[in-house]
């Protein structure tokens, strides 16, 4: 693939304690280990994207301080283009403090304030050989912009819908030709129900994609009429960080590499599987090849 992906959202560093259960309220607990890391739905993807062997740009924001310095490097290091990153006086890089427990599930408080939201921090790019545009919604406004200008030229457009403001969600939804919700995200959108009756419930236009993620339940997705479940891939979990995030860059992948919906799903879920049964956060993701293999198998 020579074509480029663009990924438009979040970026974050990560502090990452790894602990033997994650802690419940009013006790104190030790962590074994503790590690620098990154995130950040967008980030991540455009990093499994790189890993993948895609031609990646990531379009996001950061402070101009010591956590955006190191952010940028993290993406250099991964082969990831960010000549489309705002390096924004006075704002602070979102941070995040990451717990692990043995079993590799983790919980997640994230600052998200301190950076503008605007779409204004977007760069002056007019998207030539770009094959998709993929965004988060973790920066709502230049996600929609950047999805809007993609469509405008016939550019494929993926949205991974992580919850926030419902009236916003609902205009990423509309734009996006593939809406990829995590659990909690549909939950947010469309309320309580079964995940197959909520995503047969949602307005769609014709041709558009719906589909949500369930960790090791698999996804769903919604092809037409339609409901199909693609499993999760089988694995002995190490970490679950950032497996969804990866999910949506080697989906975006897919769909630049020419699979369908549902190929692109599976080589998904494939990717996933092996960067949860690897851990290591950006280090971890897995190549082509090991997807390839594991889907052969």
């Amino acid at each position: 693939m020579t074509r480029r992906i663009v990924c438009v959202g979040s970026i974050v560093q990560d502090e990452v304690y790894r602990m033997e259960r994650l802690p419940m309220a009013g006790i104190k607990m030790d962590a074994y280990a503790i590690e620098d890391r990154f995130g950040g739905p967008a980030a991540t993807a455009a990093v499994a994207i790189s890993w993948l062997g895609g031609t990646v740009s990531f379009w996001g924001r950061v402070g101009r301080d010591g956590a955006g310095e190191a952010c940028l490097a993290a993406l250099d290091a991964a082969g990831v283009e960010q000549s489309g990153v705002a390096i924004i006086d006075g704002a602070r890089t979102r941070r995040a403090v990451v717990m692990v427990d043995r079993s590799g599930e983790r919980c997640i408080v994230t600052y998200r304030h301190g950076l503008p939201d605007d779409a204004s921090y977007l760069p002056d790019d007019a998207l030539d050989g770009v094959s998709v545009m993929l965004g988060d919604s973790r920066w709502p406004l230049g996600t929609i912009a950047a999805l809007q200008r993609a469509g405008a030229k016939g550019i494929p457009t993926v949205v991974d819908v992580d919850g926030g403001d419902r009236a916003l969600m609902r205009t990423l939804v509309a734009t996006a030709d593939h809406v990829i919700f995590s659990s909690e995200g549909l939950k947010d959108f469309a309320g309580d129900g079964r995940a197959d009756d909520q995503l047969r419930n949602l307005t769609a236009r014709a041709g558009q994609v719906l589909a949500v993620t369930r960790g090791s339940a698999g996804s769903l997705w919604r092809i037409g009429s339609e409901i199909v479940e693609v499993p999760a891939f089988k694995v002995v979990v190490a970490d679950t960080t950032g497996c969804g995030d990866v999910f949506h860059g080697a989906y975006a992948f897919g769909i630049a590499d020419g699979m369908t919906p549902l190929a692109a799903a599976r080589f998904a879920s494939a990717t996933a599987a092996l960067k949860a049964q690897s851990g290591r956060g950006w280090l971890g993701m897995p190549d082509r090849a090991a997807v390839d293999a594991m889907l052969a198998r």
